[in-house]
């Protein structure tokens, strides 16, 4: 046995690298910029005001950057082509980044397109330092619109026009004139750009290694000692919201999880003994009943009733008391959730349950004890019962992870501050750390429980961990 739960072990470690992996990259590549969302849109590319003040916003934006790790290359390797540099991701405007890679493609020398780049920076700047009169108030609206467009423009009619307009825009005040070296230098950087275009280095291949300085590894390797990041809403660590949201969600599916198992079980035997009588088609009909009702239907009309509605107010619906009530207050709180947690599940288990005992007590090992004169409850809960689990231990694989990810609805509708209503939060806030932490939380607990299964298995059924020797 112990040969087949390390061999599971093994499995578990590359499929969570995997699934790591997945989540990390669905991470980096949502729209939006973390850094300004943080910041609250600060430091914008067509921000008008001194250089000064426009430099100060830049740093703040490039040291939160750093402090995210957003400075460094995404993973260990990446795979590109000769024309592209090894450096292109300390580009941290995202519209500036892929405005580059097309000048890449179009053109293919760095060096050129990078002048190109910075002559416009200058250029950018020199506008924002040049003091506004009654002349040149819309020439320097005008500027400032036409070096957005080359900074996110990389189509040639465009971007020439764009040149040509400012130009127009120079010549439109006297005092426009101090931007002539800068705007000369743009245009030289441009045209250098197109002469000595070296396009066919997009077709060379080329391997870039930057080994563990990278986002990944310093992601995954905080996210195992259990720092999952900074939250996008307040700032403050997603560990800190998490640890407290998994407590809450914990408590009432852990619980929830126990009652099922305690009462379906039984359930699901005793309708098996007594198949096709009055007894097991009258749970038949209560039990198909409870798993058809929608848990958020029965919610509201357990509050409307018993939480202070229109009849009885027997239970409060909201919450799960605070952390110092007594315990009667907190099982006073948990009565009507714990319910809506517990019906479905109940009537799903105890109907697998039930099945899979009516197929035990057909085999010819049964009928042989029953021959010998073996008790029919030891037929039932001796031989029957331990081959009828393993549908419900499968069963389990799926479950335990509901105890973690929690449900979105029923906390919504109770008031429960845990998981799912966490995971709702940070999804309608676009607050990403939080939702991909929520996800790995789960895509971790999913693992955990196909792993705890095929332990189960083994221990119920030990010709599973023989059987993979062959």
């Amino acid at each position: 046995m112990l040969k087949y739960i390390v061999k599971r072990i093994f499995i578990f470690i590359p499929t969570l690298f995997v699934i790591s992996l997945i989540t990390f990259m669905l991470s980096v590549s949502v729209p939006g910029d973390p850094v300004e969302q943080i910041l609250g849109g600060g430091g914008s590319a067509g921000e008008i005001g001194q250089s000064s003040s426009r430099l100060a916003s830049e740093q703040s934006y490039i040291d939160k950057r750093r402090e995210l790790g957003l400075d460094l290359p995404v993973f260990y390797l990446s795979l590109s082509n000769a024309a592209t540099p090894d450096t292109l991701y300390k580009i941290y405007r995202k519209p500036h980044h892929d405005n580059l890679e097309q000048l890449i493609q179009l053109y293919g020398n760095w060096n050129d397109i990078q002048k190109y780049y910075h002559s416009i920076q200058k250029l950018d700047l020199a506008i924002a330092d040049l003091k506004v009169d009654s002349l040149n108030a819309d020439a320097k609206i005008g500027m400032r619109d036409e070096i957005f467009t080359l900074l996110n423009q990389y189509q040639p009619s465009l971007v020439q026009s764009a040149l040509g307009r400012m130009k127009e825009h120079v010549a439109s005040a006297p005092s426009m004139k101090e931007l002539n070296d800068e705007m000369q230098n743009t245009l030289d950087a441009y045209n250098d750009m197109i002469l000595n275009s070296t396009s066919y280095k997009n077709y060379i291949p080329k391997f870039h290694f930057y080994g563990t300085q990278n986002q990944y590894h310093r992601w995954i390797t905080k996210f195992i000692v259990g720092d999952f990041g900074i939250s996008y809403q307040d700032g403050r660590p997603v560990k800190e919201a998490v640890w407290t949201a998994v407590g809450k969600t914990l408590l009432i599916s852990i619980l929830s999880i126990i009652l099922t198992y305690l009462i379906a079980i039984p359930i699901g035997v005793f309708s098996a003994k007594n198949k096709s009588n009055l007894s097991d088609q009258i749970i038949t009909t209560v039990l198909f009943i409870l798993y058809s009702l929608p848990s958020f239907w029965v919610a509201t009309l357990l509050i409307t009733f018993f939480g202070g509605g229109d009849f009885f107010d027997w239970f409060p619906t909201y919450g799960l008391g605070d952390e110092g009530d007594p315990l009667i207050d907190k099982i006073h709180h948990l009565v009507l959730p714990l319910f809506c947690w517990t019906y479905g599940g109940l009537a799903f288990v105890s109907r697998q349950m039930r099945g899979s005992m009516i197929n035990s007590l057909s085999q010819d090992y049964i009928r042989t004890s029953r021959a010998k004169g073996v008790s029919e409850t030891s037929v039932l809960w001796k031989h029957a019962f331990k081959n009828s689990l393993l549908p419900v231990i499968t069963l389990f694989a799926s479950v335990f992870p509901m105890a973690i990810s929690g449900s979105i609805v029923l906390e919504i509708i109770f008031s429960i501050p845990g998981m799912g209503k966490l995971a709702f939060d940070a999804l309608s806030a676009r607050n990403y750390p939080m939702v991909y932490t929520v996800v790995m939380f789960s895509a971790v607990v999913t693992m955990l429980g196909y792993l705890v299964a095929d332990i189960c298995y083994a221990i119920v059924d030990p010709r599973i961990s023989y059987s993979n020797k062959k």
